[in-house]
């Protein structure tokens, strides 16, 4: 190889950047001691800026497009080299592409629950998962405040700082909307546009576009939750002297599923049992809690009134109150 063939192969007559690796966002051109022929060619593709460094600082950004790298079109790097219009040697600088193309469906959430002071429920801790979308919108101002000389950035390593932002402005966000937490799942669209106004200033600090931020879901830690769960279960009770006659009649068929079916709970009722009287004053109309006439306790023919009211609602079949009838019928004869 001649030496000229040498001195060639140094100069850098071609700029872009194919993007083969997935999840990078920025991607500065390898030298190593090379230089760029003057005239050389810039390819910046869409989804793409180019951003050049001189010694450190940044000269000029260029937008997508083809571009003959000469003194017109790097009007700010040849101010900083102070070239004259008829210096056409090679010269060296860093050149750095960048990904300007959404990232899409990027996840969100909070690693720890976030305190806040709810309206309803006081001091309560809340969970958070949703999905955002950004791009870079000012490349050199990425590069200054977050990039710097690596020679890739990848969307792993922005996200780690981005999370971080986001989690913050959850925490006085879901703070300061004094919207109670039963009714934040009807309002998740508008949290999801207040924290989205929140961020975006924040992200532009750092040369980012915020394009989009959704919640999709905020939730209670799981101890907290079933104390919510209890709450709301009291609630569709409602009034516990009605539920409870109510579970003592449903115990009827239930009885005469076992072992001595519904005789066995006739043979209580003949007996004045404590739950023939329950369901004599229950199911018959008394008020909760008063007692049965004591007459009901040894009247067969009270108790038999008390089986067909049962019949009557509903509560026991017409084969588990023939049983019974003939379960009191047998007490009352001592067959």
């Amino acid at each position: 190889m001649s030496l000229g063939s040498f001195i060639r192969k140094q100069f850098i007559d071609v700029l872009q950047w194919n993007e083969e690796t997935d999840g990078v966002l920025a991607w500065r051109h390898p030298m190593d001691g090379f230089e760029i022929q003057y005239g050389a060619s810039l390819t910046v593709r869409e989804s793409q800026m180019a951003v050049f460094i001189n010694e450190g600082k940044v000269a000029d950004v260029f937008g997508p497009g083809m571009y003959k790298l000469t003194t017109q079109t790097l009007p700010v790097l040849t101010y900083l080299k102070n070239w004259d219009k008829l210096f056409e040697s090679p010269f060296k600088s860093d050149v750095v592409f960048f990904s300007t193309r959404l990232q899409l469906g990027r996840r969100w959430g909070t690693a720890q629950p976030v305190t806040v002071r709810d309206s309803e429920f006081g001091m309560v801790r809340l969970r958070g998962y949703g999905i955002y979308s950004y791009r870079i919108a000012d490349p050199a101002l990425f590069y200054r405040e977050v990039s710097g000389t690596r020679a890739t950035y990848t969307v792993d390593e922005l996200e780690e700082q981005l999370r971080n932002m986001v989690v913050a402005s959850i925490s006085t966000t879901l703070g300061g909307s004094q919207v109670p937490f039963l009714d934040m799942a009807a309002n998740q669209g508008l949290m999801s546009q207040n924290i989205a106004q929140a961020l975006k200033p924040v992200f532009t600090r750092y040369g980012v576009e915020l394009d989009n931020f959704t919640v999709e879901n905020v939730s209670l830690p799981e101890e907290l939750q079933k104390t919510l769960d209890t709450r709301i279960s009291m609630g569709i009770v409602g009034d516990m002297g009605k539920y409870t006659q109510y579970q003592t009649a449903s115990s009827i068929p239930i009885a005469a599923a076992n072992e001595g079916g519904i005789a066995g709970v006739g043979a209580g009722l003949a007996a004045g049992a404590a739950l023939g009287q329950t369901m004599a004053s229950g199911l018959a109309g008394a008020a909760p809690g008063a007692a049965a006439p004591s007459a009901a306790a040894g009247d067969p023919s009270q108790r038999l009134m008390q089986l067909k009211s049962l019949l009557d609602q509903s509560l026991i079949t017409q084969q588990d109150y023939d049983a019974a009838k003939a379960a009191v019928l047998k007490q009352l004869t001592g067959g």
